[in-house]
């Protein structure tokens, strides 16, 4: 988790302490990212990705791919580590954007509509890197091995996509969307770690005792 970790924990630091080269460089981004947006009339089709990755409706959909492979395919240990995953780096990501506290793009076109709350960490960004993992890992078992290079795919381009919406729809800043994508990954391994290493020490054999 370290690993991961880091990274956020000094892009944080840099917004707490307006690192200028940092600001200087998300400003530019968001500048000629929403520039690029409105002179190619992209904001409908970006506002239309916004709504549907916001992290109420992909985590609706993800419990439901839960709740279906505990009752119909029998992965209960898998199912309810995704959940508590999901649910744990949801509110993982709240806590940091109050910690944080950075204020969100302003930009000077109407067509571009203001995304309200705080800016670092990517919610968007975020949740659907870490959900797009924990569905991989979930559903891991019952793949074959063209449907697991399919899902690695989808949970890279996915994720992407939407740190890009982001970016180009004027709601975050470059460093928001990477912090987002870098804790969401930490999140999900660290997690991922610790169930199959609680996993493998309540399935191993105790120790044997002379008859």
């Amino acid at each position: 988790m370290m690993v991961f970790a880091l990274p956020v924990v000094l892009l944080g630091f840099a917004v707490r302490q307006q690192f200028d080269p940092l600001i200087r460089a998300d400003e530019a981004a968001i500048r000629a990212a929403t520039g690029f947006s409105v002179r190619h009339g992209l904001v409908p089709a970006l506002t239309v990705i916004q709504l549907v990755s916001q992290p109420i409706f992909v985590y609706l959909v993800a419990t439901v791919v839960v709740v279906w492979a505990w009752r119909s395919k029998n992965l209960r240990g898998r199912a309810l580590w995704a959940f508590v995953t999901m649910m744990v780096g949801w509110g993982i990501g709240g806590a940091s954007k109050l910690i944080a506290q950075r204020a969100r793009p302003v930009v000077d076109d109407e067509s571009v509509p203001h995304a309200a709350g705080y800016s670092f960490p990517s919610g968007h960004a975020l949740n659907i890197t870490l959900a797009a993992g924990v569905m991989v890992f979930l559903l891991w078992p019952l793949l074959s091995a063209t449907q697991r290079r399919v899902a690695i795919a989808l949970a890279i381009v996915v994720p992407v996509i939407v740190g890009l919406d982001r970016l180009f729809i004027g709601a975050h800043f470059p460093s928001d969307i990477l912090a987002g994508h870098v804790l969401g990954l930490g999140i999900m391994f660290a997690s991922w770690i610790g169930f199959i290493g609680k996993t493998a020490a309540t399935s191993s054999p105790g120790p044997s005792h002379p008859a």
